[in-house]
């Protein structure tokens, strides 16, 4: 049975002219355009501090760096090693380390260095945040007053910048990896929705009810479809972003597909809960419009989750959206691995679970 309801799926994805030139075509404009015009405000970065001479002067520099609107101090490490450590788990975006005689050195020479690295998997994040850290290094090495018979005029701090992940800063690297999961979500998450209520307008989805077809054999059939397509999409992203921006996965190719695989299930899911509640196709975009924009915009994907309300940050626990961009993004640009990603496969498989169970116990064959 399922075999002749697949049949029928693909033959009406084919028969609409519009549908298979969008499955090639908007991925396309999606990633060749949008990662040169997005842009967003960096706020709240997390720094970890390395201070290796606990010196009155080291105190006060990450005092001064601690009062910053710009930046929040989550851990004050007793090595660099354990700072990247912080780094890898997500926890903190930029490292100051303070060396040893810091303070002497200042005092003696006049010039003293520090080392500040950064989590530049989002360029534009991980650039601006060195230079708001530069900035603020600057300023208290022009606040230091050299003692009366010191011959130091003008004490200077150098600063060794590195970028970890993204080392030249390119924000479309950055990008990328996220608009794959977005194509993902716009596709396989209102196409379903708006085939399903079409079928109630046009009036086929009632010579359906009346067969001994199961509503979980339906279901799968009307999903299934847009699975394959969603696949053969990230397929598409990942060519052209290998070819266009030279851009390969660090990680496992095979973890890709497979948390794709499962995002595709959960926002194919969620559309399909929404096509159960609408009786027209008006209803379902406005619907699906409402829950895409709010979701887009609390992922991650053009403003920093850290960059939120304390009370956004919280809502964003319920984003598959944020899950996914962040499996993409450790996959593509730190190279994680399924270790890495295990809470990420917990919250989408919940949600998976949660909208499909949903979606199949709220459609109702005699509607």
């Amino acid at each position: 049975m399922i075999k002749y309801l697949l049949e029928k799926e693909f033959k009406q994805m084919l028969r609409n002219p519009m549908l298979p030139r969008m499955l090639l075509v908007f991925p396309c404009i999606i990633l060749l355009v949008l990662p040169w015009a997005a842009n967003f405000e960096i706020k709240n970065i997390n720094l970890s501090v390395v201070d290796n001479d606990h010196s009155p002067y080291s105190t006060r520099l990450i005092q001064k760096a601690g009062a910053s609107e710009y930046f929040r101090i989550v851990d004050v490490s007793d090595s660099y090693k354990e700072a990247m450590e912080s780094i890898e788990e997500g926890k903190a975006d930029i490292i100051l380390e303070i060396p040893p005689h810091f303070e002497r050195d200042i005092l003696k020479s006049g010039t003293a260095k520090v080392l500040i690295s950064a989590n530049t998997v989002n360029g534009t994040k991980g650039g601006l945040g060195s230079s708001y850290l530069s900035n603020i290094i600057h300023d208290y090495a022009g606040e230091i007053k050299p003692s009366d018979n010191s011959i130091i005029s003008e004490p200077k701090i150098e600063i060794d910048t590195q970028g970890r992940f993204n080392p030249h800063l390119d924000y479309k690297i950055f990008m990328v990896p996220a608009l794959m999961a977005q194509l993902l979500m716009m596709l396989c998450g209102f196409l379903p929705a708006l085939n399903i209520v079409s079928e109630k307008e046009f009036g086929t989805i009632e010579q359906i009810n009346v067969t001994p077809v199961s509503k979980f054999t339906f279901i799968l059939a009307k999903l299934i479809p847009y699975w394959i397509a969603g696949l053969i999409i990230l397929t598409i992203g990942i060519l052209l972003a290998r070819v266009v921006y030279g851009l390969s996965p660090a990680g496992p190719l095979w973890l890709l597909y497979f948390f794709a695989l499962l995002f595709i299930v959960v926002i194919s899911g969620m559309g399909l809960v929404v096509s159960n509640y609408s009786q027209t196709m008006q209803q379902a975009m406005f619907v699906m419009f409402f829950f895409l924009i709010i979701i887009m915009l609390m992922s991650g994907l053009f403003t920093p989750i850290n960059s939120m309300p304390q009370w956004a940050q919280t809502i964003t626990i319920l984003n598959p959206l944020k899950c996914f961009i962040q499996v993409t993004r450790a996959v593509y640009l730190k190279g994680s691995s399924w270790g890495d990603l295990t809470a990420q496969f917990t919250a989408l498989l919940i949600m998976a679970a949660t909208l499909n169970t949903w979606a199949v116990f709220s459609y109702k064959k005699n509607s």
